[in-house]
């Protein structure tokens, strides 16, 4: 039976039926206490990175964007792997982005504010958290974004 979130889901055109795991030697995710702390997580499709380089130089805000979907359907995945049914989120509770820019760039929250928005159109008011944006100089595999999060199960 497929789970209320995986509906919406759907209805966004977000798939998170697809094979992920991590590029490291790290665990994807840890449970303490009902939180779910998620590794920070790349724009990877396919076992490749979506986009490199920083926002203003290699990629504009638009792909950036792009590569914020899918890390939200990468974490969801992890999350389902690790719960079994997304159902089992109480809510999200932060987010942090991590974006390469060069030293002029300033709006991080344009991005983050997408990634913000449609984790509220995928988890309604439980989508609702705290969050930081931080501007780097750069990212593992010379990604654009990094993205961590924290849930909380129900």
């Amino acid at each position: 039976m497929q789970s209320i979130i995986e509906k919406r889901l759907k209805e966004l055109e977000i798939d998170i039926d697809f094979s992920f795991s991590p590029v490291g030697s790290y665990i994807p995710c840890l449970e303490i206490d009902k939180l779910i702390y998620l590794s920070g997580i790349l724009p990877i499709k396919d076992g490749v990175l979506m986009h490199k380089g920083k926002i203003g130089d290699d990629l504009s805000i638009e792909e950036t964007i792009q590569c914020t979907r899918q890390i939200i359907a990468n974490g969801l995945n992890i999350l389902k792997n690790h719960l079994g049914n997304l159902d089992e989120i109480h809510r999200c509770v932060k987010v942090m982005g991590y974006i390469a820019v060069r030293d002029d760039f300033y709006d991080h929250p344009k991005v983050m504010n997408y990634c913000s928005s449609l984790l509220i159109d995928i988890f309604g008011e439980s989508g609702r958290h705290v969050r930081s944006v931080i501007g780097v100089s750069s990212l593992p595999l010379n990604s654009p974004i990094l993205i961590d999060f924290i849930f909380q199960r129900k």
